[in-house]
């Protein structure tokens, strides 16, 4: 009798087909390296172009790039305004507007926050049922611990509204516990 050999191991036979597409990514990962290696030849000749132009520009340290001191008065203008817009929105806007939301404030309302970083200093606008309401809401800023310095700028009592408000304006210099850079 005849024995019998059983593999339960069979190694799988490469197909045209596989073989076909194994080829085919090896040259779509070629044409990719390639087309890498001119873009980032292409970038590289940009900077140094780039470099040699601004170097060749009127005003510009060719070493380093940067301005020798020579800005225009539109320039200088606009740098100021650009300072001046940092310096507000880098104020701890948070603490002035925790302050302001757990105040009572009953009989107040707020109309206007206007701050002026340069000064450290904030214009509240403001309208009062009364007399009354306006100086306690004015003490409390007083007592706060971020607004100092607080004044009564204006009053006024709108006679055209039947509950005759008072529209007032205080100015108050806004502390901070800590500068930022």
């Amino acid at each position: 009798m005849r024995s019998l050999e059983l593999d339960f191991q069979s190694r799988p036979r490469a197909s045209l087909p596989g073989w076909g597409l194994l080829l085919l990514a090896v040259i779509v990962v070629l044409f990719s390296l390639l087309y890498q290696w001119r873009l980032t030849a292409a970038t590289e000749d940009q900077q140094h172009e780039l470099a040699r132009v601004e170097g060749t520009l009127p005003g510009r340290n060719a070493a380093t790039g940067a301005a020798a001191g020579y800005a225009s008065p539109v320039q200088e203008a606009e740098l100021k305004e650009i300072r001046r817009v940092s310096e507000q929105m880098n104020r701890p806007w948070e603490g002035l507007f925790t302050l302001l939301e757990t105040m009572s404030r009953e009989d107040v309302s707020l109309l206007l926050l206007a701050p002026d970083a340069h000064k450290r200093q904030i214009r509240i606008s403001a309208e009062s049922r009364d007399l009354p309401a306006m100086l306690a809401f004015h003490r409390q800023l007083e007592q706060s611990d971020e607004l100092s310095d607080v004044s009564l700028l204006s009053h006024e009592i709108v006679a055209s509204v039947a509950e005759r408000p008072i529209r007032f304006t205080l100015l108050a210099t806004w502390e901070v516990n800590h500068e930022y850079p």
